[in-house]
């Protein structure tokens, strides 16, 4: 899919491990890996595997939020428009280096309220997918890191509110937004589990929760996949 995947080696399993994603936008079919080596007497060797991606069905629920997120006056556009610009330069950032290890860990001690993949009508005008998980949860809960990385975006911004961005490496990035405060600045290096804020209902939210989202190389991935994964 134009994506290039980088493998670290697991000495305790004794195999090589990479992370790549399937977007929810991608057309289902049959999608070639191709795996290219150099053995340790330097001749090449390349494999090539088939990923298939399946059609999955999503609800579609419908949501009120004030109209200013709805029918943005020209103040408002060229705000959004201005922090489009911004996140298009913090989501393109992609270094080879690993900052994660060990397992990805949930941000918030809540449960799930809006599930990944959902189709959402907003007041009946706008339609959008839930490109994330949604945590209820009381204004002030904390909120952690999912995994060791790098603050890329820690600021206000006018869809997402208070929101923070870290990265963690080869593509791999973590969101959080919606938050009443930020504990964190940008360049700051977090570890796992470091609380980065508290909850809240900052920007186009419904009530006060935490919205997590994952994106590896300009995709957004189901969050619950990447929680459930057995990674060194």
């Amino acid at each position: 899919m134009g994506h290039e995947v980088f493998f670290d080696f697991d000495p305790a399993r004794r195999i090589w491990l990479g992370l790549a994603g399937v977007g929810i936008e991608t057309k289902p079919g049959s999608y070639p890996l191709v795996l290219e080596g150099v053995t340790s007497k330097g001749s090449k060797t390349t494999t090539r595997h088939t990923v298939r991606v399946v059609r999955t069905k999503y609800p579609t629920i419908a949501l009120r939020v004030s109209e200013e997120f709805t029918a943005p006056d020209s103040q408002a556009l060229a705000r959004i428009e201005q922090e489009q610009e911004l996140k298009t330069k913090v989501f393109s950032v992609l270094g080879p280096e690993r900052e994660w290890s060990g397992r990805f860990t949930v941000p918030v001690s809540s449960s799930v309220s809006g599930a990944f993949g959902t189709r959402r009508k907003f007041n009946g005008l706008i339609e959008s997918v839930h490109h994330g998980l949604d945590y209820s949860a009381q204004p002030g809960t904390p909120v952690s890191a999912a995994n060791r990385g790098t603050v890329l975006l820690a600021r206000n911004l006018f869809l997402e509110g208070n929101c923070v961005v870290l990265d963690h490496g080869q593509g791999l990035l973590t969101l959080y937004m919606h938050l009443s405060e930020i504990e964190v600045h940008e360049g700051d290096k977090v570890a796992r589990g470091q609380k980065i804020g508290n909850t809240g209902a900052t920007g186009r939210a419904t009530g006060p929760h935490l919205h997590m989202a994952v994106r590896w190389q300009g995709i957004y991935v189901n969050p619950v996949v990447m929680l459930k994964l057995n990674l060194p």
